[in-house]
């Protein structure tokens, strides 16, 4: 029988590498895609090989349809299943509300909302097309349910995707398709690694607000992701989960 295959977008740092490497622990073939990152997603794949998985590079801009569609030719032509689809790629811009511009809307929105409502749907006809009772999983944020300054696109945009989530459920639930989010908080990123010790003063203000006293790790979420393609998760469909250390919990910072 074949591995497994998953395609994970943004795959070449931060959570979608987290992501991956998670996967192909799990057993999971991986395509990984990315946009610019290729430095990046070149050392996902040797992580992916060295775990005895095979990864496929697979580059497209997914805020265009051109994109999507370049990156379903790629897929298809490396791999000849699809059993679980991964949406991370997304860029997180914030601007006051009444600074923000048409120009970066339209970047948020076609790269957080556009291009993963779409490749979601060319994820699900071609796991339709091959009769494969797939998962697809969106990455969304804590940001959906929790309110903070400046967010007013990018929390929207992370709320229309909870949302969607439970629309998709309910649609390709008659194919046999789960569909599944997972809703990070704060979580220690390469940037905020390579930026240490200057951002360090601001992540210990941040810790103190966080119940569990830390950032989550991208293999934490990748962790999660795990969870709910595998068939321990086989009752759930249409549930976005939390992985955000009890952030959103309190009403008042102190934790002692």
């Amino acid at each position: 029988m074949s591995s497994k295959v998953a395609l994970v977008t943004g795959a070449g740092r931060g959570i979608g590498k987290g992501i991956a490497i998670a996967l192909a622990r799990a057993g999971y073939d991986i395509g990984v895609h990315f946009h610019q990152s290729a430095v990046m997603a070149e050392e996902t794949a040797r992580e992916i090989e060295s775990v005895g998985r095979r990864a496929e590079l697979l580059q497209a801009d997914i805020s265009t349809l051109d994109g999507i569609e370049a990156l379903f030719a790629q897929f298809t032509a490396c791999f000849e299943r699809l059993d679980l689809h991964v949406n991370n790629s997304g860029i997180t811009r914030m601007k006051p509300f009444l600074e923000m511009t048409p120009e970066l809307f339209d970047e948020v929105v076609n790269t957080d909302f556009k291009g993963l409502y779409f490749c979601s749907q060319r994820a699900a006809r071609l796991m339709v097309e091959l009769g494969i009772k797939g998962t697809i999983i969106h990455i969304s944020s804590n940001h959906a349910s929790g309110n903070w300054s400046d967010s007013t696109v990018y929390a929207a945009v992370k709320a229309a995707v909870n949302k969607l989530t439970k629309n998709m459920a309910l649609d390709l639930a008659v194919h046999g398709i789960r569909v599944a989010g997972v809703a990070p908080g704060y979580t220690m990123i390469e940037r905020l690694e390579e930026q240490m010790p200057q951002v360090k003063p601001l992540i210990d203000r941040i810790t103190e607000r966080i119940p569990l006293g830390r950032f989550a790790t991208p293999q934490e979420i990748g962790e999660a992701v795990v969870y709910l393609a595998s068939e321990s998760a086989g009752y759930i469909t249409g549930t976005t989960l939390e992985v955000d250390g009890g952030a959103l919990l309190p009403v008042w910072a102190d934790r002692s």
